[in-house]
């Protein structure tokens, strides 16, 4: 079984003992398990499965009551599950999410979809990520609250004055054709929000992420276990049903943090003939590593590639990248010593 989720919580017992117990879940073939390890008065573990099955839901649910019942009976978690209620927010945490929650349920699609419109020609007029230029987050609060001068603007959180000084009079052109009900300052948000629903939300929230939490941790064990099996970038995307990309982003991830990457580049690298990866290897050592593209060029020359077959030039580039990084490493690390 492999296990996704892990958490120790202890219990004062008297005479200055602790009980320390653990509550984790585990996840195989798409089975999912909740597991409580305590030991009794002999010191011996014990295990109680609070649920076993393939719901996510009723997985969720067992593991939130089963830890609620323990809490109550004196047990703390050493590590917040994230689970709590929304009041160990800090203020300013709690407000901006209070305001997400008050633009969702108070949507302006119009104005919403202008700014959208605006930050991808943006985006594509500088050559970056959109989410760069905003986050949907903070398009949905300029189209809810409408902001009409800049320092109304640099009061939706994610919106300082950097990106006012650069982006308000594109912003403004979007908001100042609409009427608004209410002004700046937004505190008046608390007191138009339910607060029993906003907690509702605030919970869904946190189980969502965790959620995804543990999806990417089932998902990092397939591919762990796909690499060192020796499978290729298409085996982990028939797997994982991830963009080729996206999985490449990936494994750069797992190599920073230690994991051995290396047969999954065997395995990409032996269709690549040998000698371009010398050439490759001798542009790496010239160009430098941060940017692929003067090594592309430096092998192609002046030959341009084009669709799947640049895709693929650079794919391989980037994982033969990984190698080049970890000679340079060992041979830095050879020379400290």
């Amino acid at each position: 079984m492999n296990i996704v989720f892990v958490n120790t919580l202890e219990k004062e017992a008297g005479d200055h003992r602790v009980i320390s117990a653990q509550v984790s879940i585990g996840e195989e073939q798409g089975i999912w398990s909740v597991l409580w390890s305590e030991p009794n008065q002999g010191g011996k573990l014990q295990q109680d499965q609070w649920y076993q099955g393939m719901s996510w839901d009723e997985m969720l649910s067992a593991f939130r009551n089963g830890l609620r019942e323990k809490v109550r009976v004196g047990f703390r978690p050493l590590v917040s599950t994230d689970l709590e209620s929304s009041q160990t927010l800090s203020g300013k945490a709690r407000m901006t999410q209070m305001l997400t929650y008050y633009c969702e349920e108070n949507p302006s699609e119009e104005v919403y979809e202008e700014l959208r419109a605006w930050r991808r020609e943006q985006a594509a007029r500088e050559g970056k990520a959109p989410y760069i230029l905003a986050t949907n987050r903070v398009l949905r609060m300029i189209s809810v609250f409408l902001p009409q001068s800049k320092e109304e603007l640099q009061q939706i959180p994610g919106f300082g004055e950097q990106k006012t000084t650069m982006y308000a009079a594109d912003v403004f052109r979007c908001t100042a054709e609409h009427t608004r009900a209410s002004g700046f300052p937004l505190d008046w948000v608390a007191r138009n929000v339910d607060t029993a629903k906003f907690e509702s939300w605030l919970l869904a929230q946190k189980e969502q992420k965790l959620r995804m939490e543990l999806d990417r941790e089932v998902s990092k064990r397939k591919l762990l276990e796909i690499v060192a099996g020796g499978g290729s970038l298409a085996d982990l995307q028939a797997v994982l049903t991830l963009p080729r990309r996206e999985l490449l982003l990936w494994v750069e991830e797992l190599d920073r943090e230690g994991y051995d990457m290396d047969p999954l580049v065997e395995a990409e690298l032996t269709s690549v003939p040998e000698e371009e990866h010398i050439k490759a290897w001798s542009a790496f050592e010239s160009e430098g590593d941060r940017y692929l593209k003067p090594v592309l060029q430096r092998i192609m020359g002046t030959e341009e590639l084009k669709g799947k077959e640049l895709d693929r030039a650079y794919e391989w580039l980037r994982l033969l990248r990984l190698r080049f990084r970890r000679e340079k490493e060992n041979l830095a690390s050879q020379a400290a010593s």
